[in-house]
Parts: structure tokens; sequence; C-alpha cells
């Protein structure tokens, strides 16, 4: 008879999913035993819990199924939770597997025992616990369920050891999702006649369409009823951003023109969105006024801060599908309003050359990546400083992707870019970090050059925790605490790894970026970063603690 660890395995294998992540544990011997048995399931060994998250993270981004982590009881629940918290966040799915203590040490303050339906409650869209070996399928199939279904997000189940390893009886259930829902008739002829009489909407595409076949929707939409789509936070993938219609995101310190303009909307259709607080603009886009049309897959998310003139529990790929039977049209004045919103977009795109002693501003480094990118490539991005200029400066065009943590979590980029070369080894892939990031999880790094993944790993180097330290000299100018950095030798660091290393100094040495992003199997690229070149003009760029 099947262990419940054989059973859960075939599940998620049924249901197309093909690799999963870990860090070993003697609380699931009997998971990595299924796993070891099992022709069709890839596990990835990580070197940290947090790394292993943000991996499976990243590969649901990319497929459109859970991502899989396996993590131990206690402190490896622990450092998996970052992963949890941006799932949620980034509203993709997860199912996180924690071996537990044996069934008798539940509850009993066991050695490295946690309740995770305590820990987890606020962030998981669902926590469950196994407690006999044929509950197992029934609770992996609700996992399942409740990661991809309404809004995606991450799940938590709890295994004890013993439960793992127990004969099991029960049959396989069959995977159950339901159809998108989309709209009544009624509403869908209704938003079509918002629409044809909207002189000046914006189109707000949201996490929805970050799925297979989404973009392709959005885009057909978007030209068909001549309407002008901004993306929110951290999303520019979803539309090509070279378009015509292309109005720029809602993200971080959006200028001021720009949000001056997306207040005049006269009707704004967030598809797809939970509309939070950055894509709002601090809570104060839509305006009091403005009309909107929200529609989210959960109904929690609809009408609690933003009134809607038309709120839809619905798919917004749905929503759109139901409206190919209407006509589209747009008033005379529509031509006018688009061109003027991807004016205000063009114009915050520029970077200007400047010569900096203390390096070289990143902002020309992330510029570059954009040019010389392949038109397939995928880019994943850690937190900082360093990677604004990637959301604003690069014109990102699909199947290129764009793999970033709304969450804003540091240590996602070296990881999400393991996944992806581990994903799509025969397409480019480019993991840019900074110093800070790089000592927390870049040593994932390992994973990819043991599997012969070609990632290229961009280092950003200015000794600074530099996003916290420009805050800091607006609220406390010259005085620098808990900002500075001193660093290893990043270059020896990477070396360290056995790959081809590139250091660039100076704008002169951007030639060399280049060549390195375009040479085959995995290297590292270090970058001597200015920090000059973002901090307020009155401020020092280097400054004892």
């Amino acid at each position: 008879m099947p262990t419940a660890a054989e059973r859960l395995i075939a599940f998620l294998a049924g249901q197309g999913i093909d690799r999963a992540f870990c860090v070993p544990g003697e609380s699931y011997i009997a998971l990595l035993d299924a796993l070891h048995a099992h022709p069709a399931m890839d596990l990835v060994t990580c070197r940290s819990e947090g790394g292993a998250g943000f991996m499976a993270v990243a590969d649901a981004k990319l497929t459109g199924r859970p991502g899989v982590v396996l993590v131990s009881r206690g402190p490896g629940a622990c450092n998996a939770a970052i992963a949890v918290h941006t799932a949620e966040q980034d509203a993709v799915p997860l199912i996180l597997l924690v071996g537990q203590v044996e069934k008798r040490d539940l509850r009993r303050n066991a050695f490295q025992e946690i309740d995770y339906a305590r820990m987890f409650g606020a962030i998981a869209k669902w926590v469950g616990e196994a407690t006999e070996p044929d509950q197992v399928p029934e609770l992996i199939a609700r996992a399942y369920a409740m990661a991809m279904g309404g809004v995606p997000g991450p799940v938590v189940l709890s295994l004890p050891e013993d439960v793992l390893a127990g004969p099991c009886a029960a049959p396989l259930p069959s995977a159950t999702l339901p159809a998108p829902a989309a709209p009544a008739p009624a509403e869908a002829a209704r938003l079509a006649a918002l629409l044809r009489g909207a002189e000046r909407p914006i189109l707000l595409a949201g996490h929805a369409f970050d799925r297979p076949g989404g973009r392709e929707a959005l885009r057909g939409f978007a030209e068909r009823w001549h309407l002008p789509v901004a993306v929110s936070f951290r999303r520019q993938d979803l539309f090509p951003n070279d378009h015509a219609l292309y109005a720029g995101d809602l993200g971080l310190r959006n200028p001021d023109a720009q949000r001056a303009a997306f207040a005049e909307a006269d009707l704004v259709l967030a598809l797809g969105t939970r509309l939070t607080d950055i894509t709002t603009q601090g809570w104060s886009w839509p305006a009091p006024g403005q009309r909107l049309v929200h529609v989210c897959a959960e109904p929690r998310f609809l009408g609690w801060l933003f009134p809607a003139e038309l709120a839809l529990a619905a798919d917004a790929p749905a929503v759109i599908g139901a409206l190919a039977a209407e006509a589209p049209s747009a008033p005379a004045g529509r031509s006018a309003w688009n061109a003027r919103l991807r004016a205000l977009h063009l114009a915050d795109t520029g970077v200007r050359p400047a010569q900096h002693e203390d390096g070289i501003a990143f902002a020309e480094v992330a510029r570059r990546i954009g040019a010389v990118a392949a038109p397939d490539a995928i880019v994943a991005l850690d937190a900082g400083t360093f990677g604004a200029p990637f959301y604003r400066k690069v014109m990102w065009k699909p199947p290129q992707r764009l793999l970033a943590p709304v969450s804003g979590a540091m240590g996602f980029g070296v990881p999400a870019g393991v996944a992806a070369a581990l994903r799509h080894p025969g397409r480019q892939v480019i993991a840019c970090v900074g110093d800070g990031g790089a000592l927390m999880t870049a040593g994932e790094f390992a994973v990819a050059v043991a599997r012969g993944a070609p990632l290229k790993m961009v280092l950003s180097d200015n000794g600074t925790y530099a996003s916290i330290r420009i805050h800091q000299e607006h609220a406390h100018p010259g005085r620098v605490s808990g900002t500075t950095l001193e660093n290893p030798d990043f270059a020896a660091w990477c070396a360290a790894f056995r790959v081809p290393v590139t250091r660039l100094e100076t704008s002169a040495d951007l030639p060399a970026l280049d060549a390195a992003l375009a040479a085959p199997g995995p290297a590292a690229i270090v970058v001597r970063t200015s920090l000059a070149a973002v901090l307020p003009a009155t401020a020092p760029a280097r400054a004892a603690e």
C-alpha cells in the first residue's frame, strides 16, 4: 500500500507540477523518499528555506501552477515564512509543505513544534494539518484548490512525520477548480456603455493577467477599445512598454505630472487588481468623484475603500471575453488623451549619463541591460534602490519577463533567477541583486552552477542599504545610522563559485557587460555602484557611522 507521502506526490504530479524546492529535514524523510521514487518530479535542493521559498514563488509566476516548497518543522518553517508573505502580497499560488512533529507530540510544546495555523493564519489563504494518513489526499487537494482559486496565494500544510510515513488507503481525489467567473450579460453591456462614453479612461491591469494567455488578452482588449493601459505595482511585463497605449506603472514616487493626469481620468477600469496602497498612490487614486469599475475575483477586495460604480467579483480575462460581442467605440477626444498619457510616461524614461567619482550610476547599467537583453529574456530583481531604474527606464516587451517582489522582500532576486534558469534553460536569465540582498540569499547561485543553469548574476556594490539611507537623509540629514555596510571582496566571492567574473568600475567598462551577458553558461558581473547618484544632492556619499 502506498504511503501518505507517495499519495501526496502523486496528486501534485497529476496537476502538472514537476518540480519542488527544499532544504532537507528529518521530519519529512518520507516525502523525500517519495520524490526519489517519482519519475516526473524534480527536487531542487537549496541552501536556505527562504531561498527555496523564493524559488517556488518565481517558478509559480512562470508556470501559472503552484510553486511547491518542502521544509522541516520549527526553524525551517520560520525561514520559509518570508516566501509565504511574498506569495500573498504578489498573488502567487504557493504550497508550503511542513514536516511536523509526530502526531502524539502535537500541541505539547515538543522539540521544534509550532502551531502553524496560528503562525501563518494572517498571511496564508489556508492552513491545514493532517492527523491520519488517509486525510492527506483530501488535504493536498484542498490546498491546491485554495492556492489556485480566486486571487491566488499561499497555503500551508502541516504533515506529522509518522503520518507521512503511514500507509494510505484513501483514493486520490480529482483536482477541482471553479470555472472563471464571468459577468452577467447585463453587466457586460453596462461596462461596454461606460467604455464607449469615456473620453479619458484608464485601464489599470493587475495580477490576474499574469498567466498563460493573459498578456495577449489584455493587449487585444486595449487595442480593440483604444484604451490606455497602466499596470499595477511592479507588473511592467504585462503590456508591451513600447506600445502607443502604454501609459506607465502605478508604483513608488510617480512623477507629479503623471499623477495629476491620472486624476483627470473620467473612468478607471481596474481589472484583476486588489487596489493596494502603492498601486493607489497611498489610497489617493482613484480620487473621490472619479468613476470606477473594479473587477477582482474575490469579493472581499471590492468596495471596502474605493466605491465603485460597477464592482464585479469576476475573472478579469473572463470579463474581457464577455465584451467580445460588444461593438467598441470612443469619443473623439480619446486619441489626444492617450497621446498625452503616453508622452508623460516617456518623459520619465530618460537616463542622463553622468560621471561619479564613487562608481557607476546603476540606472546606466539597467538601461544597458534593457537594451541588450534577449527578446525573450527573464530578469529577476531583488528589492533595493538599484532596482528602481528597471521599472521606468527599461522598455519591457512580452515575452520578456520581469520577476520582482511586489512585497519588497530582499533576497528574492538570485533565487528567482535560479528558478527561472532551471525552468527555461534555453532563455537568457539575468538576476540583479544589491550588496545587501547578496549576502542574504545569493548563495543560491551555487544551485544554478551545480545544475549547469546559465544564470547571469549582476551585483550592485555601493556599501550601503541605499533605499533606507535615502529615507534617512530626508528625515535626518547627515545622521547616518545602521545603513553602512562593510562588504567582502565580491569579485573574489563570485569567483569562488567557479564562474567567469566581470568587474565594472566606471561607465567606460559598460561594453564588458554586453559580452558577459552574451557569453554561454553562468557568470557574475560585479558593479561598483555610485551612491552619490541616488542620494539627495546635499548628502555625503560615504559617511562614518
